[in-house]
């Protein structure tokens, strides 16, 4: 027996897991194969526009039909900065010349576009159980728009006061994402990395808080943490680095050997990627530039800085400037399919509940 039904109930799941939307590493094959094992499979949508969301829902909706979070990003848009922009990528301007590569003359968004209409539109029609979003959460107008269409809307906290924030604001749960998570930091009520919380700390203080069911994110990586999380006050987990050992994964064979070798690389949090403070494995991108650069250009126009010079070194066998998200328990992870880790993670989580509840009576 699970200690806490609320997400289970709120979701109607039978398992109270749930695959972390990973943009450019989950698949649709991993989130189905998540929902078939009895968990929350997630689909990773902040980089698709309305044509391609609505292709995406279509396919799930053919593949599925057990509940889905659909993640979104719900960052503000920052100004142009050309002058900053330009300070940057003269900064970069050596590991340019070093690959024989033209400097890029201004920097894009790119595809990352926080929630809009158009998606919202989509969204409405398919009407998935769950919409979540990373960065806060998108305008009033929107958030009512995606609640009256029936769908359960969740967001990353970092801190108490983003929880709070996010409560009061149209949420049916909160992420509970502390400092061990890879990927990046949902924070949007703060810059400062100085407020940014280890789980251990921050599940309980957000379940303290809030008077909503929290989903623990961040260094959970078998079972041992999912019981630890509950014990902390959490209805549910997210588990994202575990999932990319899983075969589903659509990442680089470069980026798997990497995570295999995951224990014997540090794992930084890191602004000069994106633009935005992210966990990833420590590069010399990351290291010499930073890890936190306060003249790294606002996000996502980092990867468009970036973008150049990991496909140039990539080509040469090396990920010196490429973004391999991982979180602090990727040393418990192993190869498997997703289907296998959601039960088997399940599996063991309830054996531990169980040993537990004898030891007390």
């Amino acid at each position: 027996m699970w200690p806490d039904n609320q997400l289970r109930d709120l979701f109607s799941i039978d398992l109270p897991i749930i695959q972390a939307p990973m943009a450019g590493s989950s698949s649709i094959d991993m989130a189905v194969a998540v929902n078939a094992a009895g968990g929350l499979g997630s689909l990773a949508c902040a980089t698709l526009d309305a044509d391609q969301l609505r292709i995406l829902l279509v396919d799930a909706q053919n593949r599925t039909d057990k509940p889905l979070n659909v993640n979104f990003f719900a960052h503000t848009v920052a100004q142009d900065d050309a002058e900053h922009d330009a300070a940057w990528l003269d900064r970069l301007s050596p590991y340019y010349a070093e690959f024989g590569l033209d400097v890029p003359k201004t920097l894009s968004a790119g595809p990352i576009q926080p929630f809009d209409a158009a998606r919202c539109e989509v969204v409405e029609e398919f009407a998935p159980s769950v919409v979540s979003f990373h960065f806060g959460l998108p305008e009033p107008e929107l958030v009512s728009r995606v609640k009256a269409a029936g769908c359960k809307i969740i967001s990353s906290a970092t801190t108490v006061n983003e929880a709070r924030w996010l409560a009061t604001h149209g949420c049916d749960a909160i992420i509970a994402q502390g400092f061990e998570a890879g990927g990046h930091r949902g924070m949007f009520l703060t810059e400062s990395l100085g407020s940014q919380m280890g789980t251990l700390s921050l599940v309980p203080q957000i379940a303290d808080a809030v008077d909503l069911p929290v989903i623990a994110a961040g260094g959970i990586g078998d079972a041992r943490g999912i019981v630890a999380a509950f014990a902390l006050g959490a209805s549910a987990v997210q588990i994202g680095t575990a999932y990319l050992f899983t075969d589903e994964a659509s990442i680089s064979p470069a980026y798997r050997q990497s995570l295999e070798n995951a224990a014997n690389i540090d794992t930084l949090v890191s602004n000069v990627i994106s633009g935005r403070p992210t966990r990833v494995l420590a590069n010399r991108m990351v290291t010499e530039l930073g890890p936190v650069a306060q003249d790294a250009p606002a996000f996502p126009r980092g990867f468009s800085a970036a973008g150049p010079l990991k496909s140039a070194a990539e080509g040469h066998g090396n990920r010196d400037f490429s973004a391999h998200y991982c979180g602090q328990a990727a040393a418990l992870a192993h190869r498997t399919t997703a289907f296998s880790l959601t039960r088997e993670l399940a599996s063991r989580a309830l054996q531990n509940f169980g040993s537990a509840n004898g030891a007390a009576r």
